[in-house]
């Protein structure tokens, strides 16, 4: 297993499309060649900020396949979950041959399961792919918790070295890391309004939506806290907070889209059911956007340091 340590910055990549609603590939690339060239550690396709509730599987591995073929030096973590074992078997296989570094797998949505049912899922998956293998928490899209005590027990397992932490709760966030301490397990911040509380009890990176627009001030704020610098962290933190609220002010990955148009990074068309920013939303974020690019420049120690 080739493994890394999740340490820094992982944009969660959206997905772009052309007007027929086919994939838009040569933007796609443009785009993770902009992060890496902007400092990322790594990149993030086909996630739920990818919209890969949309995609059909040949499609979500030829996004894959894309991404493997555009980075250069920076590793490639493929989302590669489903509600069903036998489906997200299937694909995080198929991310796999497709070059895949790692994978991440949101937990099951809608069914439910059980904790028992959560850990023999993810097991199941970390048996049979040899990648390293990231855990995503988010209640609020699945409706179910993966508690302390269960990602406890996920990362005695080799292949699950890594927690996407999104369910907005710090203490359990917390505890997660407070548990894991002894195992090779990286605990990341999946909600950009918390990493930097994430970071100071032990997180050591992020699955950033906000990174997609401003990479190299995400990055350098993680890589500010992971270096100890905490009054920088909180400068960048305080800097990024207006615009980290309001890339959630309505279903991501609507309002991030929208940021990434008016920075002229392509057209945000989404694939149906979710529909354009509203016309308010998107004066405010114009705003935001104008104000960050007016700030001085980030101060020395980037993304990738």
């Amino acid at each position: 297993m080739t493994s890394f340590d999740f340490r820094g910055v992982y944009p969660a990549m959206t997905t772009p499309f052309h007007e027929d609603g086919s994939i838009d590939f040569e933007q796609f690339q443009a785009d993770v060649q902009r992060l890496e060239a902007a400092g990322v550690d790594g990149v993030v396709p086909v996630g739920s900020t990818g919209e890969s509730a949309t995609l059909s599987h040949d499609e979500h591995v030829e996004v894959v396949e894309a991404a493997v073929e555009a980075v250069e030096d920076v590793p490639v973590i493929a989302g590669s979950g489903s509600n069903s074992t036998r489906e997200a078997l299937e694909l995080s296989r198929r991310s796999a041959d497709a070059g895949a570094d790692a994978l991440l797998l949101i937990s099951p949505y809608y069914n439910k399961p059980e904790q028992a049912g959560l850990v023999e899922h993810y097991r199941t998956i970390a048996d049979e792919i040899d990648l390293p293998q990231i855990v995503y928490n988010v209640p609020g899209r699945t409706g179910s918790n993966i508690l302390p005590e269960t990602a406890a027990t996920l990362a005695e397992h080799p292949n699950i070295t890594a927690y996407k932490a999104a369910s907005g709760d710090l203490g359990q966030i917390s505890e997660v890391v407070e548990r894991t301490r002894d195992e090779q397990f990286a605990v990341l911040s999946g909600d950009d309004a918390l990493t930097l509380p994430i970071l100071s009890v032990g997180g050591v990176g992020a699955i950033s939506v906000t990174a997609n627009v401003e990479p190299a001030r995400v990055g350098a704020m993680v890589h500010s806290a992971l270096q100890g610098d905490y009054e920088r962290t909180r400068d960048i933190h305080h800097d990024l907070a207006p615009l980290n609220r309001h890339l959630f002010s309505e279903t991501n990955p609507i309002p991030v889209k929208e940021a990434m148009e008016i920075r002229g990074y392509g057209p945000a068309r989404l694939r149906p059911p979710l529909t354009r920013l509203t016309e308010e939303n998107t004066e405010e974020l114009r705003r935001l956007l104008s104000d960050l690019e007016a700030e001085q420049a980030i101060p020395d120690g980037g993304a990738g340091e």
